[in-house]
């Protein structure tokens, strides 16, 4: 019987000639065992002891002084027989050069064989055979993805930690120290209170919704006067922040924050009155006996809780429902530690904007009014920094922040992103760089759209131009400007996700799509918007002064 090669494909019934006959299957390690415990050519096994179907104690210890390891595998096996010359195993003769090869894929090396002097005698001899089967190079493309490349990856985190280190340095020996002492707080500070007090008096909307909910559910207004009252709240909940930000010189800093706050308790009172709603459609369908309610699409007793909703509105989810995965408590260690990261990683990226983006945004001219040339190479320069403030904020916020909020309220679902580093499309990046809001879309926008009869690409269009208004509205609000550029730039990902899945079925290359993606990140997308808007806010501020 012939052995293959590859160790999965080896299957023996029986080993004669050492011990006797066998009955059982042996594995690789059964073969190697054997191998190993194989005695040298002189050695004569008792005919008794080997045909006989039981064995004593004293015939066992016979044996195996008999069989003693003395040397290596190549070296026992060589001692029996020479290259070429077979070897009886499961009643069938196998080579030499089979049992070398099952020893080489087994990863018997030198090392593994013993230290016994006589091995380099026998081991490796010119007349068996090096090379035995077809074998790809580890960088071919056939073989590049069947194997680890964490030492490639080690190299390349050394790499850049060199690079930029380097980097501050020189940065560091010819512009000195750039940040401020009222990079984190000024005397302008206190010139924001109005925008702290208008963010303290936010939580009124969601008080006022519940007050809401609390009269549909007694039945005491109707159910179009419950719809206009959650209207008028919602809609009232994004314009205050709006008002008071145009009507306030504050810093831009300070209204964008506020902004992104206003712009959470609207995605959340949303989801709060939505699924309000929908609970009540299903309770009056199931009483009419048109629906059976399940776990899966509704949360049962419908009631309403001024508890529940108070968890809803600071817990890092922007998708209402009663109850929640909940954890068993919290981990103190672990939450100061992710606290200490999240100082440091702040601190971070405060030092990159004040060292790096401001000087290259002060020094240049407006993208789509100076020279090209020049504009592509202020592009390509604020890139990299805007990458990396990027990266920071994106793990200080998704990470960071929402895992520590999350383990304060032992909140259980922490999927605040997937993988979009691995996005082959810009349709993947979307679906998975913000899980919260995209969860949000999927269940108050999408979903609703395809069941009123929207086709699908008008229910994507109808996400993208929702994300766009919210988009422009943290943006143009804090600067007092209303540009549109970051509304253009959000529903231009419309065409992208088309162009980018055309390119990924075309060439079902995983790499194409990804290295399409980083490109357009990078360099086409957030250095241009930045320089756009900065140069604008200058010219504002030119003009008003």
């Amino acid at each position: 019987m012939a052995i293959s090669d590859s160790p999965e494909n080896i299957g023996i019934t029986g080993v004669t000639g050492v011990t006797g006959t066998s009955t059982s299957p042996l594995t690789d390690s059964d073969l190697t065992h054997t191998l190993r415990r194989r005695p040298a050519a002189a050695t004569t096994v008792p005919r008794d002891v080997a045909d006989s179907g039981s064995r004593t104690d004293e015939d066992d210890s016979t044996l195996n002084d008999l069989v003693r390891d003395s040397g290596s595998d190549d070296s026992v096996t060589a001692k029996i027989c020479e290259p070429g010359d077979n070897v009886r195993i499961g009643g069938s003769e196998a080579s030499t050069d089979s049992v070398n090869a099952v020893q080489d894929n087994k990863g018997l090396g030198e090392n593994d064989r013993g230290g016994d002097p006589s091995a380099v005698k026998f081991a490796y001899r010119p007349s068996v055979p090096a090379h035995r089967r077809v074998k790809e190079s580890p960088l071919s493309s056939d073989a590049i993805f069947r194997q680890s490349h964490a030492g490639l990856f080690n190299l390349c985190i050394v790499v850049l930690v060199a690079v930029n280190s380097r980097l501050i340095i020189e940065n560091l020996m010819k512009y000195g120290w750039l940040i401020k002492t009222g990079f984190w707080f000024s005397s302008r500070s206190l010139r924001d209170w109005p925008l702290l007090m208008c963010c303290l008096t936010l939580p009124i909307f969601p008080l006022a919704a519940f007050v809401v909910e609390k009269l549909a559910l007694q039945k005491s207004i109707s159910e179009p006067a419950v719809v206009s009252l959650h209207m008028i709240i919602t809609t009232t909940s994004i314009l205050y922040p709006v008002l008071v930000i145009l009507r306030c010189d504050s810093a831009v800093l300070s209204g964008v924050t506020l902004m992104l706050f206003a712009c959470i308790v609207w995605l959340k009172l949303v989801s709060y009155v939505h699924t309000n709603y929908d609970m009540r459609a299903l309770g009056k369908s199931t009483e009419k006996g048109d629906a059976v309610p399940s776990s899966s699409n509704m949360d049962i007793p419908h009631n309403i809780s001024l508890k529940s909703l108070a968890y809803f509105m600071v817990a890092p989810t922007l998708c209402y429902q009663t109850s929640y995965p909940r954890t068993a408590g919290v981990r103190k260690g672990w939450v100061f530690r992710q606290l200490v990261k999240l100082i440091i990683f702040t601190g971070l990226m405060g030092f990159i904007v004040e060292q790096y983006i401001n000087p290259i945004v002060k020094n240049s001219q407006h993208p789509l009014k100076g020279n090209l040339l020049y504009a592509i190479e202020r592009v390509l320069k604020l890139s990299v920094p805007n990458l990396y403030v990027w990266l920071c904020m994106f793990y200080c916020f998704f990470h960071l922040w929402l895992n520590i909020l999350a383990e304060l309220l032992c909140f259980g679902d922490r999927e605040f992103y997937k993988d979009w580093w691995n996005a082959k499309t810009v349709e993947e990046y979307w679906r998975m760089w913000n899980m919260p809001v995209h969860k949000w879309m999927v269940r108050h926008i999408y979903f609703p759209c395809l069941r009123h009869g929207v086709p699908k690409g008008v229910a994507i269009v109808i996400a993208f131009l929702v994300s766009a208004v919210f988009h422009e509205l943290c943006i143009a609000v804090p600067c007092h400007m209303f540009k549109l550029w970051a509304f253009i730039g959000i529903m231009l990902q419309v065409p992208l996700v088309l162009i980018t899945n055309y390119l990924q079925d075309k060439f079902r290359n995983s790499m194409v799509g990804n290295m399409i993606f980083w490109f357009i990140f990078c360099i086409l997308g957030q250095p241009m918007c930045l320089l756009l808007y900065y140069h604008d806010l200058m010219n504002r501020k030119g003009k008003a002064e």
